[in-house]
């Protein structure tokens, strides 16, 4: 199923529920911020280690690919509703971003854009 599929099922799941008069914008952020909060609990007191194995444990694996999921449907609702094409956002995103690091400068490195090459 691709993005705009996903999007269509939400929009109907939220429809024949009459859910689009509780989604609004605003309600729809702080939805998605809830969601990654509690994705972010997941992690919250694993080492680096612990984290990267965090799928190894089933039960765990299944709170996070639910905890994904809730942040992507959110994401989703609230680009639906603000009529957001999230795949040309991203391609944008990913243009912006890759003129801000260069890959010269940015490979191997954590510093942000307006630091990149200051550490040489």
């Amino acid at each position: 199923m691709d993005l705009d599929e996903l999007t269509q099922e939400l929009r109907e799941f939220a429809s024949s529920r009459d859910w689009h008069q509780f989604h609004t914008p605003k309600n729809l952020v702080m939805a998605l911020a809830g969601e990654a909060g509690e994705l972010t609990a997941l992690f919250q007191w694993l080492s680096p280690a612990e984290s990267a194995r965090i799928m190894d444990d089933p039960h765990a694996a299944e709170q996070v690919r639910h905890e994904i999921a809730d942040v992507l449907a959110y994401l989703l609702r609230l680009a639906d509703v603000l009529e957001i094409d999230v795949s040309a956002a991203l391609s944008e995103k990913i243009a912006v971003n890759g003129a801000k690091y260069p890959v010269d400068l940015a490979r191997g490195s954590a510093q942000k854009y307006d630091r990149l090459g200051s550490e040489r």
